[in-house]
């Protein structure tokens, strides 16, 4: 079993933001998206300080270079921030399926980024696992037997999503500019979540709406508990998973394993949210996915 430890955490980062998306979905449509972007950032900023100070014995990477402090702050405000303010919204509008399905996207935009102003290359496996997950994304949005083509906004929820993954994407590339050397992941996460806490909740106090947003926090329960349990599902529990399966196998298996949650999430969506849908998503989901993973692992 201890030979398969990191396939099973690539396998447990899956499942957990699967559920994390379907409990940030039922949270904001509870609560509002922009509310639960600003709550879960409290409790993930708190889980990451605690989970700081009990592996490496500081709440806080206080010794980090100006340099990295600079980029993986600018990271956690383009992904957490911005990218994740559309991905809440496309959540809301589409669902955490469709929107996770875009968040696929995501890799292959930093690759393009990456390719464009950092000089990285791309091999033609790759550039064919770009084209893969491209056309299956394509095939599912514009599947036509689902109910979800039928809703009013559902153009906007896929600009939405489409701006996630752009957002989550940018954040990537400038956090690769913070990340170098032995520098830790927790720290790198904390710095990325605290900068993100800041400026989020500097804007809210500014539009004067800090208030309003506890305000209905504590008055729904039930999206309280969503938001609380999704944050920790989420950006806490799924990227402590990730990080020890990046330490434990290669990078394009964990990458590879890490990207299943448009998969997993067909079932949820199906008997959770009641969203029906034909075999052409289904098959769409599938071929976008094996795209991700001969991106990965040519």
């Amino acid at each position: 079993m201890e030979n398969y430890l990191g396939e099973l955490a690539a396998l447990g980062t899956s499942l957990s933001f699967s559920f994390g998306s379907m409990l940030f979905t039922f949270a904001g449509r509870k609560i509002g998206s922009i509310n639960v972007n600003r709550i879960r950032l409290v409790f993930a900023a708190i889980f990451l300080t605690l989970t700081h100070w009990f592996t490496l014995g500081s709440f806080f990477p206080f010794d980090a270079a100006p340099e990295r402090l600079f980029w993986l702050a600018a990271s956690g405000v383009v992904g957490l921030v911005i990218g994740d303010l559309f991905l809440f919204q496309a959540f809301v509008i589409v669902g955490p399926r469709i929107s996770m399905l875009l968040m696929s996207l995501a890799p292959i935009i930093a690759a393009m980024q990456a390719w464009i102003f950092l000089g990285e290359k791309l091999n033609a496996g790759q550039i064919f696992g770009i084209l893969l997950t491209v056309g299956g994304v394509a095939w599912v949005i514009l599947e036509k037997q689902g109910k979800s083509v039928h809703n009013p906004k559902y153009g906007q929820g896929i600009w939405l999503g489409l701006g996630g993954a752009i957002g989550q994407a940018t954040g990537f590339v400038l956090a690769k500019n913070g990340v170098g050397g032995d520098f830790s992941p927790i720290s790198a996460n904390l710095i990325r979540m605290s900068a993100a806490l800041i400026v989020l909740w500097g804007l809210t106090f500014m539009q004067g709406q800090a208030k309003q947003t506890l305000s209905t926090f504590f008055s729904t329960p039930k999206g309280m508990l969503a938001t609380v349990g999704a944050s920790f599902v989420g950006p806490f529990l799924g990227v402590s998973l990730s990080l020890f399966a990046l330490q434990r196998i290669e990078v394009g298996v964990a990458s590879t394993l890490t990207s299943l949650p448009p998969v997993l999430l067909l079932p949820i969506s199906y008997f959770f949210f009641k969203e029906r849908f034909g075999w052409g998503a289904v098959v769409g989901t599938f071929v976008a996915m094996a795209g991700v993973a001969v991106l990965f692992l040519v």
